[in-house]
């Protein structure tokens, strides 16, 4: 009997079982590329809406702010820890300051509204079967942003605090509104990406 042969190797980076493709943050702080795309397409979306939707909506009340129902559900989609949320909000703040009223204040709202998603989308809330979960981080996440607004910029902008009580209305109405939008894409969004 010869000599036995030797059995070939197995490649480690021949991947026996295949598994659906999701998109999500790295288990670290850094962001990898798959995210950074997902957020930079809603992103991109949420800004154009705030122009052209945003805008219209205003008469009515309340204005949309799709910014940060971008960053919300890219937060909701990958999964980003608490540091990589708080690159997220960096981030989109760093969009919004193109069109603010107040530069350099949503640095400070948008990490704080990022930390509040964050938080919340770990929650399953999930009654008669059906998860409620992007609805109720998204409210939040956007009220906390815009409460911060309203009342650290209007400090900034020396009007009387007191004010702040007349933006109240807004501030729900827009939560409520991003809440619903961040609750309505997040179920197709996370089903393209599965599919992608």
């Amino acid at each position: 009997m010869g000599p036995a042969m030797p059995l070939p190797r197995k490649d480690p980076t021949m991947d026996q079982n295949p598994r659906t493709r999701t998109v999500a943050a790295s288990g670290r702080g850094a962001l990898d590329i798959s995210a950074i795309v997902l957020l930079s397409v809603l992103l991109s979306a949420g800004f154009i809406l705030n122009f052209t939707l945003g805008n219209a909506l205003a008469i009515t009340g309340i204005k949309p702010q799709f910014i940060i129902a971008a960053y919300s559900l890219a937060i909701l989609l990958t999964r980003a820890n608490l540091a990589q949320s708080v690159l997220y909000g960096l981030i989109s703040a760093a969009v919004i300051q193109l069109s603010t009223s107040v530069p350099g204040l949503n640095f400070v709202t948008e990490v704080a509204g990022a930390l509040v998603m964050a938080l919340l989308c770990r929650l399953e809330v999930a009654p008669a079967g059906r998860s409620i979960t992007p609805f109720i981080a998204g409210f939040a996440a956007t009220l906390v942003s815009g409460a911060l607004f309203a009342g650290l910029g209007t400090v900034l902008m020396g009007a009387a605090l007191v004010t702040v009580t007349a933006k109240i209305p807004v501030v729900l109405g827009t939560a409520v509104f991003n809440a619903i939008v961040v609750q309505a894409l997040y179920t197709p969004l996370k089903a393209v990406l599965k599919r992608s």
